[in-house]
């Protein structure tokens, strides 16, 4: 992906060239963080359309709709698999998770930066969804909780976190990965953790479905925010080698 990405900037650079005679070697950056930008705008007008209908009847016909669905499939046995599941989503998940990423990158590549960009990603989306509960400041739905909870509910951290963590490791299964059947089978698993993860929370009666949902788009926001920068830290880079 990222050679797509590099492509990509270096067809831009020579359409810019030939379209509008600029001859400024930062040109393709700034089409690159454009684009970012229009992600990024869009994303949160999305996050904060669907803030403002919280209260909407709309909205609450959705999440009470949804988590009768969800929580009419509830027994012993999916109680405990469910809990598991949340569980991989929690802070311990991470950590456990951050710690053999952490293993993985260093012993396969010898560097650092993988392994810095992960913790950047989880912690910084952590740290935001944090912030915009206290601001949001929404209650737990009022359906029997099958785990404790102590936060406040919107956005939900465990999607956020989801999304954003599990959204990089399949960036990054992309660009590392070589073999197709090793690459597609970690896209999917962390693609079912991402959806497992989510509907988790609703089954277990401590998020709202709106919760997910604003969870998601919040993660893939930062997500995509992140790798973004990375790349153009790693092109800039690039260039100044090739001097």
């Amino acid at each position: 992906m990222r050679q797509y990405i590099y492509e990509f900037i270096m067809n831009s650079q020579e359409f810019i060239y030939k379209k509008f005679n600029q001859k400024n070697s930062k040109w393709p950056y700034f089409l690159l963080i454009f684009f970012l930008l229009i992600v990024v705008v869009v994303g949160i007008n999305i996050f904060i359309e669907l803030t403002d209908e919280l209260t909407s009847k709309v909205i609450i016909n959705y999440d009470s709709a949804i988590t009768n669905y969800v929580i009419s499939y509830r027994t012993p046995s999916l109680n405990k698999f469910m809990q598991f599941i949340t569980n991989v989503g929690d802070i311990y998940g991470y950590l456990i998770l951050a710690a053999v990423f952490t293993l993985f990158f260093y012993l396969k590549f010898k560097n650092w930066r993988y392994v810095i960009q992960m913790l950047i990603v989880l912690g910084m989306a952590a740290l935001s969804n944090s912030a915009l509960k206290q601001v949001i400041n929404r209650a737990r739905p009022d359906a029997l909780h099958l785990v404790s909870v102590q936060t406040l509910s919107y956005p939900s951290g465990h999607a956020m976190s989801a999304i954003a963590f599990y959204g990089f490791m399949i960036y990054l299964s992309f660009v590392l990965i070589k073999s197709n059947w090793l690459k597609y089978s970690l896209i999917f698993l962390f693609s079912f953790l991402i959806v497992a993860i989510g509907i988790s929370r609703i089954y277990l009666g401590v998020h709202y479905p709106s919760d997910i949902a604003g969870g998601y788009i919040a993660g893939f926001i930062w997500v995509v925010f992140c790798i973004t920068v990375f790349n153009i830290v790693d092109l800039f880079r690039r260039k100044e080698q090739v001097k």
